[in-house]
């Protein structure tokens, strides 16, 4: 004969308290769940619950939903989902057996002990500054709460010197310069257009003309790094 099931969903804490109490009221093992009869139990739990409690019980719901899930794998043949399922599931309910466990100990441990509490006592706080620093020290402080915590020294017109007096060397000219210096011959490689000794203007204006050339088809640069005029200007030097 059946066992009616009476239970409400206010006696436990949770949807595990829940499963846990099935699976001991049906003596069953819990490393071996008859997980169909267990689903088909909690399921009906839940479906007797009243409309007024369906938002308050919402964790049993979804408890409720992932065991039709799951008992829909075991509906087929052979489910490795279903066995996957089935082992997550014990193992959910050893661990939450395992805390109940526990909590009961403690719970009895800390039966007959006596906690007396008082309420805490006033404490006189002193606002006063005792210590002493050094002015500059302050000061700073105050300029780093202010965000300014180092005034920047105003730049001299020194500083500036090397840039307004460097002279300046046009893309222009660094171009006459290397077409002239491939035709004489005394050019053949793409280092030689550079030295430590030019300045950075000199340096940036004469790679700004290689590219330049490069791009017109006016000279090729070999991997070798060797530089090389093309047929247009050959037969412009040979006119000369």
């Amino acid at each position: 004969m059946e066992q009616t099931i009476t239970f409400h969903i206010e006696d436990f804490e949770g949807p595990l308290d829940l499963l846990l109490h099935l699976v001991s009221q049906n003596k069953m093992n819990l490393y071996d769940i008859e997980i169909v009869s267990l689903i088909d139990q909690y399921v009906s739990i839940v479906n007797s619950l009243p409309v007024y409690q369906m938002e308050s019980a919402s964790e049993f719901i979804e408890m409720a939903a992932r065991l039709v899930q799951m008992k829909s794998f075991f509906l087929l043949p052979k489910s490795e989902e279903a066995e996957r399922m089935k082992q997550e599931l014990t193992g959910l309910l050893v661990e939450y057996n395992v805390c109940k466990e526990v909590a009961a100990r403690l719970r009895d441990l800390t039966r007959d002990l006596y906690t007396a509490v008082r309420e805490p006592e006033a404490v006189e706080l002193d606002n006063e500054y005792s210590l002493r620093h050094d002015a500059a020290l302050l000061v700073q402080a105050y300029d780093a709460i202010q965000g300014r915590s180092r005034a920047k020294p105003q730049p001299r017109p020194e500083q500036f010197e090397p840039l307004t007096t460097a002279p300046i060397v046009s893309v222009t000219s660094r171009i006459i310069h290397v077409l002239r210096g491939l035709m004489t011959g005394r050019l053949s490689r793409l280092r030689q257009l550079f030295s430590r000794d030019a300045s950075r203007s000199q340096a940036v204006a004469t790679f700004l003309a290689v590219l330049e050339l490069v791009r017109a088809g006016r000279v090729s640069i070999g991997e070798d790094e060797s530089l090389q005029v093309q047929q247009t200007d050959r037969h412009a030097r040979r006119a000369r």
